[in-house]
């Protein structure tokens, strides 16, 4: 007997990375099977929800949106252009005849779900300007360090100084286990062969990153990690690595989701080390971003 599938509530993010999912080209039903739902749901939350300079906009039959979607985006181009700048000062800054007055909650709303603006507490703050002062005078060769992340739920990947590494295919939800498999079998062949005994490997804050299991795993095979603040996605060169990726796929069309992880991983490996180095040597600067904009995002 085949187990139906029980109706699930999906979060602002995980709706966004199953439409950028589709935009990618994965057929609704491989959606369905990595995000543990039936397929007339995805269908549902791709006709119902689509992304827009990174806001998820979704058609509702209720009290309809305050803000229009140019208006919208003039409000994540305000936070971009100085990512200090408070819900107030955005409100005047945006603010036009043509348009109602969004209010400071709404503003801080509309960045919030875009992923902008991360609302820094102090204390994370303090940390990332304390962990740039540190590592201020770091260059390239300080950071012979492997680096990982993923651009969706659907890949994960790493690159050093010296060469790129692998590209994972994520098939269904990535936990603390499936993230262990990874390090295992991929993650750590990959930085013996390439990089010999002395290297440290770099992640973030994620709960399945840091979580017990995950960190004992790490202990127990001697990798050495760097310390890395919360809230600190603009000081990451990975971010930048899945940018560089996405410049390279841009109009590459791919009919199944095969076909897309074949162009993606033929992408990745074709990136030379001119732009690793250049992320690399971006570092100093982000540090030093980090400790002028005292904690609070940068440019980056």
């Amino acid at each position: 007997m085949v187990r139906p599938f029980r109706k699930k509530t999906f979060t602002v993010d995980v709706r966004k990375s199953i439409v950028r999912g589709h935009e990618l080209g994965a057929h609704p039903k491989i959606l369905a099977t990595q995000f543990g739902c039936s397929s007339s749901q995805i269908y549902r939350i791709l006709k119902n929800n689509r992304v827009d300079d990174g806001v998820v906009h979704r058609q509702s039959p209720g009290r309809p949106r305050t803000t229009s979607r140019a208006l919208d985006r003039n409000i994540l181009r305000a936070c971009r252009k100085d990512p200090r700048r408070t819900s107030k000062d955005i409100q005047v800054s945006v603010t036009s005849p043509n348009e109602p007055v969004p209010s400071r909650r709404t503003i801080r709303r509309r960045l919030q779900v875009a992923g902008l603006h991360g609302l820094v507490s102090l204390k994370n703050r303090k940390a990332r300007v304390e962990w740039a002062k540190q590592h201020l005078s770091w260059g390239p060769r300080e950071y012979r360090t492997v680096k990982h992340g993923g651009g969706s739920v659907m890949v994960w990947g790493c690159f050093s100084d010296t060469s790129m590494g692998p590209l994972k295919r994520i098939v269904g939800t990535m936990d603390r286990y499936v993230y262990e498999d990874i390090l295992k079998n991929k993650m750590q062949p990959w930085a013996r062969t390439n990089l010999g005994r002395s290297w440290v490997f770099q992640q973030d804050n994620d709960p399945k990153h840091t979580s017990g299991h995950v960190a004992n795993w790490f202990r127990r095979r001697r990798v050495d990690l760097l310390e890395w603040p919360s809230q600190s996605p603009d000081s990451n060169p990975i971010e930048h690595m899945w940018e560089e990726l996405e410049r390279r796929l841009n109009r590459v069309r791919a009919f199944n989701a095969n076909q897309k992880f074949a162009q993606l991983e033929a992408a990745w490996k074709s990136i030379p080390m001119t732009v690793v180095k250049t992320l690399l040597d971006s570092m100093p600067r982000r540090c030093q971003a980090v400790i002028d904009a005292k904690g609070y995002p940068t440019k980056y």
